[in-house]
């Protein structure tokens, strides 16, 4: 399916439409009001891996709180917009998405980053070894594949080719195809798509079994970010502002965990999290996994990975200048974890 300029824009309305779901009402119906908080929150996991807030339950870090998982997704936009609509408690998204989501007055807000871009935890923009593209204007007229549309592959393909050189009209001719990324590297192999949009341990795998190289890499064009959020919306943190600061808390202990325990040790305690839900997942590719990638301690925003997405979005001309107001984004509120040394002291 060839993605057009028009169709890339859909994104937006989409996001109109969740806006409009919550002002109707529709609120998360885990949410209790009077006394009682919600003990259970309930969530979308992604196939085959293990998500931070899945790793806190585990280590025991979310206390008395509880996930309930719905079913899976592939795609950070619908994940946040089905938190914003009340079809789960919490949903994670490139900050971007976020950005647009509160653009359309969409009563939510970033609690914790939750992934990000370093030198083992990165989104690769690969092709074949004996593809003839090696620039970004090699790209016009080409198939790329990535998980969701209006997200982070599709922002960073942007950049990459904005930096390359090409007009707007070009850009639009380079058509992003929606993969599931257990299907990606399949799709590169069989020529189904020229560039294959790969992370984490879908990346290594791949990388592994050989004949494929990098375009460029989400890291090359950033350095090290943070680059994803949870969000939850207000009217849930209001409600439930005990049952958000253990779970934010938990899903930031969770982040150093991982960064401070022996990478075979996390490897195994992930593997074990895969065999006893019983999801029918493979649990062979999580050896390759390396880093969540969340930039600042304990998953601490510091408004910065979205201000850069504001001003994107802004050039762009998908939200106007001033729609969105970066301190009404994002809340460090209810993540107990203390702040490191150079985030206390700039204020973060």
């Amino acid at each position: 399916m060839a993605i057009t300029a028009s169709t890339r824009r859909q994104f937006l309305s989409l996001l109109g439409l969740s806006a409009v779901a919550v002002s109707c009402g529709t609120t998360a119906t885990g949410a209790t009001s009077g006394k009682g908080q919600t003990k259970t929150l309930r969530y979308q996991g992604w196939a085959g891996q293990v998500t931070l807030p899945e790793l806190a339950e585990d280590l025991g870090y979310l206390e008395d709180v509880r996930l309930k998982w719905v079913g899976n997704t592939i795609s950070g936009p619908q994940d946040i917009q089905s938190a914003a609509t009340g079809q789960i408690d919490f949903g994670g998204a490139f900050n971007g998405a976020v950005v647009k989501l509160a653009a359309n007055n969409t009563p939510v807000k970033a609690v914790i980053s939750y992934y990000g871009s370093d030198k083992y935890a990165y989104n690769g923009f690969y092709v074949l070894r004996d593809a003839p593209i090696r620039s970004a204007r090699d790209l016009i007229g080409r198939k790329v594949g990535m998980n969701t549309l209006g997200a982070h592959a599709e922002a960073m393909l942007d950049i990459y080719l904005q930096r390359g050189g090409l007009s707007r009209a070009e850009i639009d001719k380079v058509e992003p195809l929606v993969v599931p990324p257990v299907n990606t590297e399949q799709s590169l192999r069989q020529k189904q798509i020229d560039v294959a949009v790969l992370g984490g341990i879908l990346r290594d795998k791949a990388l592994a079994t050989g004949g494929i190289r990098p375009l460029f890499t989400d890291h090359q064009l950033l350095g090290s970010f943070s680059a994803g959020t949870y969000v939850m919306t207000d009217r849930f943190l209001e409600q439930n502002p005990d049952t958000a600061r253990t779970f934010v808390t938990a899903v930031g202990r969770a982040i150093e965990w991982s960064r401070s325990t022996p990478r075979e040790e996390v490897i195994a305690r992930m593997t074990e999290i895969v065999e006893k839900r019983g999801r029918n997942e493979q649990t062979a590719p999580l050896k390759y996994w390396r880093s969540y990638g969340v930039a600042e301690t304990a998953g601490r925003i510091t408004g910065k990975e979205l201000q850069l997405w504001i001003d994107w979005l802004v050039e762009r001309g998908d939200v106007r200048k001033g729609q969105v107001t970066l301190s009404d984004l994002y809340t460090n509120e209810f993540n107990g974890n203390r702040k490191s040394p150079a985030a206390a002291k700039s204020g973060s």
